[in-house]
């Protein structure tokens, strides 16, 4: 077999495992869309009244997305990998020809299309809930798509390795929250650089989300935020966020166990 169908096969079956675990189709969907709820429908934003949710609606939606790109790769995959050195899965699959390179690979697929799918709602649902005007063209739609991909691959990444690290399935849980929540706060998604202390501005260059909300800002805004950062909008931190998934990814599939 080669190595396209060997990573086509091992997405047919985590695309079916996946589907088989209906409490986690249900939430991977209804979790995001509570946050747009919430926030989006009843905090909403008061331009100009100072503190939290203050800026222009369509200033929120990296972080919405966020929701999906970041949390559910660390959950999905570190559960993933965590269940499978439980099983001793990994051992077995060290006697078949899909390398932990390819199953990552196929993994990440998986859940570009699941985070994919519910990305797509959820914008939906922000336009409609908070009406963000996001300039939709195909340059637009093409970056938010590119954005998305390379996200999930990037946090597909960091999820193996803690799936690769951590003690349990429960283990992963607590890590990934314990990693994904302050990112989703401190990563100029929800709350921007200037309600944060002048000296904890550096520290965001450090979290890889910051490179995600700022481009899918500066894609979906329309100018009508200033861009934040050296880099050019749109596609310069595209590059940095290719950069860092290719980094992640490479990682990731070093630290999965070849035995268990």
């Amino acid at each position: 077999m080669t190595r396209s169908g060997r990573v086509l096969a091992s997405v047919r079956a985590g695309w079916r495992s996946f589907l088989r675990r209906r409490t986690a189709v249900f939430f991977t969907f209804l979790f995001p869309l509570l946050i747009v709820v919430i926030f989006g429908a009843l905090v909403q934003t008061q331009a100009g009244s100072g503190g939290l949710f203050t800026e222009p609606a369509v200033y929120y939606v990296p972080g919405y997305l966020a929701v999906v790109v970041l949390f559910t790769p660390l959950s999905r995959v570190g559960s993933e990998v965590a269940r499978h050195r439980e099983g001793n899965r990994f051992e077995k699959l060290a006697t078949t020809p899909l390398t932990r390179g390819e199953w990552l690979l196929a993994q990440t697929v998986v859940n570009v299309v699941v985070i994919g799918l519910a990305a797509l709602m959820l914008l939906a649902l922000v336009v409609a809930l908070t009406g963000a005007a996001i300039p939709l063209s195909p340059a637009v739609a093409l970056l938010l798509v590119a954005y998305v991909v390379v996200g999930v691959a990037l946090f597909c990444g960091i999820g193996a390795i803690i799936g690769a690290t951590a003690d349990s399935q429960d283990g992963v849980i607590a890590t990934s929250n314990t990693i994904a929540l302050p990112l989703l706060f401190l990563s100029e998604t929800f709350v921007p650089l200037d309600l944060l202390p002048g000296w904890f501005e550096p520290a965001t260059l450090l979290s890889p989300l910051t490179y995600f909300a700022r481009g899918v800002r500066a894609t979906t805004d329309g100018g009508a935020v200033p861009p934040t950062g050296p880099l050019a909008p749109d596609v310069g931190y595209l590059l940095v966020l290719s950069a860092l998934a290719a980094v992640f990814v490479a990682v990731g599939a070093l630290a999965l166990p070849r035995t268990d």
